[in-house]
């Protein structure tokens, strides 16, 4: 019932993620009884039992993906809550199961990335993915569903209106990631000048065919490649995104127009990249010994 009601309102990937939680998480182990009779104790045993699972490789699963399961096994209850009158959500009374690990953000400098770049020149559809990646900030689904049509280079623009995924073994284009994920984005001319260069090299691609054909896969092996020839610190694929960010945020660009251009809301970005903003803490310090200065001169001349 839970499959009817959300699938066709969820994008495939996302649905496929949440079916295989379900399919081998938690249906294998309280998928026999009533959702009705399922109580906090199961869900607290459920737990230490997915607390013993391993991998392939024989580790412990991470407390990121258990909170995960827990999250799903929580999202079912709650639909029931909410739409089928279950009077409680057994997986909130049992409480959470792993937690986020605060990884680090990494990110290049521009020196890092351009010394990186030059060891890509190489393999131009290589170089010409990563320096999409690097200067524009883009997902990495995002610039595998680039075809022509998306270059406006009369206007120095690249729409980004789809994503590109491999679902089943077959190439699946949906829309971007989240409504803010549709945008237009603004490129320097010496980007323009060098995708024109790209668009060039290949034999007369159609408007509307993919102009990366490559996998993520592809991308995560070239990464390793160049950070290893250029002896810079290797970062993933997606890290670029955070290294567009913050060489905006060293250009001195405020929030909002960086939200604007990577497509996120702009309170994600004062959140998860606060870190990296100039501390104003001294400029507040200054002006309130202004305020107050101005305010005891005021009330003397008053006297």
């Amino acid at each position: 019932m839970y499959e009817e009601d959300v699938r066709p309102s969820l994008k495939q990937s996302t649905w496929l993620t949440k079916e295989n939680i379900i399919q081998k998480k938690i249906l294998p182990y309280l998928g026999k009884r009533k959702v009705s009779e399922i109580t906090a104790k199961d869900v607290m045993d459920w737990h230490n039992q997915m607390r013993k699972l391993k991998t392939k490789t024989g580790k412990p699963l991470s407390p990121t993906y258990l909170k995960t399961i827990h999250g799903q096994l929580s999202t079912i209850f709650n639909h029931a809550v909410k739409y089928y009158d279950l009077s409680t959500n057994p997986a909130r009374k049992a409480g959470a199961l792993g937690e986020e690990e605060g990884k680090e953000m990494l990110f290049w400098t521009k020196e890092e990335y351009k010394r990186f770049a030059e060891e890509m020149m190489d393999k131009p559809l290589s170089y010409y993915a990563f320096q999409l990646l690097y200067w524009c900030g883009i997902r990495m689904g995002e610039l595998l569903a680039l075809t022509p049509a998306d270059f406006n280079f009369e206007t120095h623009t690249l729409r980004i209106n789809k994503s590109y995924q491999r679902l089943h073994r077959e190439d699946v284009i949906t829309p971007p990631k989240t409504l803010k994920s549709n945008r237009t984005i603004k490129m320097p001319q010496f980007l323009c000048d060098e995708m024109q260069d790209y668009l060039k090299m290949l034999y007369e691609p159609k408007e509307d065919e993919r102009i990366f054909t490559i996998s993520k896969s592809y991308l995560h092996h070239e990464m390793n490649r160049g950070s290893k020839v250029s002896g810079v610190k290797r970062i993933r694929v997606h890290d670029l995104r955070h290294s567009h960010v913050s060489l905006l945020i060293n250009m001195g660009f405020t929030v909002l127009a960086i939200a604007d251009r990577m497509g996120h809301e702009s309170i994600d970005i004062t959140y998860r990249y606060a870190h990296l903003f100039p501390s104003e803490q001294t400029q507040m310090a200054e002006q309130l010994d202004i305020e107050r200065m101005e305010k005891l001169n005021g009330e003397k001349s008053g006297q």
